[in-house]
């Protein structure tokens, strides 16, 4: 058994910390939600990327699995070992170097172990912009952001994870290091291995440094806040501010009025911009205007034309940073309100964006009619097609039996809304990855090609399987 070994060879092998003590490592063995809990017998925590490396060839000669973790913040249990103890947790969390930054090639080079907000802020320093933005961004760090292709609210202008990625650094499972560190925009000299490890959730090999893309800081930055009728109108909307916008339009976000209700019950201070409820919401950012008067004077005509043809009733528009960052915050404080409700039901969903309002039309009817002690909570990234539909009890199901009765409900309600995202041509992951959450259901959905092909892949660069065993890809 591995917690029977020595690990006096391990322990020698790399600088940096080796846990052991049950204390020390539960931290790590518990996701960010509580949801799972497993048990590994040592946590590792190399300085560096050699040190990453020594301890794959220990775990690779030794058959030992290793599941890497990087900030652990993630929804989907994919940096969670199992209960068998048999693992090794391997925390990325040291290597927090910033190696370069190049503001003429408009780049930055960290380590996986550097968190999303600091990345950010060395950009900013150097006059740049680092556009992914989660509500996570304090503690979640790069490496973690890549293996799961982390999304966010700028998807809609700047793209995923996978596109603001240039060049990456990994340790493959026997231990050797891949220096694909490549600064360049146009590489055409074989397999795209870069993507093979973006989004592979640390199946396939352990990122350890990425070369990112940078981009001029904005200008002016304005927010509006928009009350519209449906999410046919919402989508409407963002037709038109396209054409009016282009590229000066960088999010997008629609949320239902529950969920807005949910921030004012739970956030003290938070409030609605708008005079009158509506039973749906838009956030709307322009961006990269000369100034400021322009940014304003955009959305004013765009929401001008929005007003007269019925596709919105009203809208706040900011006029400080305080106000910026007030009405940004009732969309980043919506998922920290529901947990604060009780028990959630989540769906991080992606569709075509033409399919969004019929979607939603058709699945709140089938849930309304077949589960009517649900409250559904949706809100999401409407301009990229990715939708968090979410449930949570009714509020007349207060007590601790109907919560329980509401838990049960999951399964059934999973498999209606991943019908219909698949009816409608989506997707049952946008952005927070498989993990353990989804990683059956997703092999409901595919056909028996395509898992071939992705258990191909892992085969090929795992032979062992000792990456992250159980995630993403089930072991049948």
């Amino acid at each position: 058994m591995a917690a029977d070994m020595d690990l006096s060879a391990l322990r020698a092998a790399f600088s940096g910390r080796l846990l052991t003590d049950p204390c020390d490592m539960a931290p790590f063995l518990t996701d960010w939600r509580g949801k799972w809990k497993g048990r590994a017998f040592a946590v590792a925590q190399p300085d560096d990327a050699n040190g990453v490396a020594a301890v794959m060839r220990w775990c690779h000669t030794n058959s030992i699995p290793v599941v890497p973790q990087g900030g652990n913040t993630g929804l989907s249990g994919g940096a969670t070992p199992d209960d068998s103890g048999k693992a090794l947790l391997l925390s990325l969390t040291r290597l927090k170097r910033i190696r370069t930054v190049d503001p003429v090639n408009n780049t930055i080079t960290v380590e996986a172990g550097v968190t999303l907000l600091e990345v950010q802020d060395t950009a900013r320093s150097s006059g740049r912009l680092f556009p992914l933005s989660l509500a996570a961004e304090g503690s979640c760090t790069i490496g973690g952001n890549l293996a799961t292709n982390a999304g966010g609210v700028q998807v809609l202008r700047y793209g995923n994870a996978r596109d603001l990625c240039l060049g990456l650094e990994v340790v493959t499972p026997n231990g050797e290091v891949w220096s694909g560190l490549r600064a360049l925009r146009k590489d055409n000299t074989g397999y795209d291995l870069r993507n093979l490890f973006v989004g592979s959730e640390g199946t396939l090999g352990i990122i350890t440094a990425a070369v990112l893309k940078l981009f001029p800081l904005p200008a002016a930055q304005v927010l509006a806040f928009v009350a519209v009728p449906s999410p046919r109108a919402s989508v409407a909307l963002l037709q038109l501010a396209q054409e009016r916008l282009g590229s000066g339009l960088t999010a997008f976000e629609l949320m239902s009025d529950s969920c807005i209700s949910l921030v004012e019950k739970h956030v003290p201070g938070s409030r609605l911009p708008l005079q009158d409820r509506s039973p749906w919401y838009v956030l709307l950012e322009v961006s990269e205007a000369r100034d400021e008067g322009q940014a304003s004077s955009e959305i004013e005509s765009l929401l001008e034309s929005a007003l007269e043809d019925s596709l919105a009733t009203d809208a706040a528009i900011s006029t400080s940073l305080s106000q910026f960052d007030a009405l940004w915050a009732l969309r980043e404080d919506i998922s920290e309100s529901q947990a604060a409700e009780g028990p959630t039901i989540k769906h991080d969903i992606s569709l075509p964006i033409s399919q969004i309002a019929d979607f939603i039309e058709v699945t709140d009817a089938a849930v309304a009619a077949s589960f009517p002690s649900a409250r559904l909570v949706v809100f999401g990234h409407v301009g990229d097609g990715n939708l968090h539909y979410n449930l949570s009890p009714s509020p007349d199901h207060k007590t601790v039996e109907s919560r329980g009765a509401f838990g049960a409900l999951e399964r059934p309600i999973n498999r209606m809304v991943h019908d219909a995202v698949s009816a409608h041509g989506g997707s049952i992951s946008a952005e927070h990855g498989l993990g353990v959450l989804r990683r059956d259901e997703a092999a409901h959905y595919k056909s028996q090609t395509e898992l071939n092909l992705l258990r191909a892949v892992k085969a090929a660069l795992d032979p062992q399987g000792l990456m992250n065993p159980g995630k993403l890809l089930n072991n049948s």
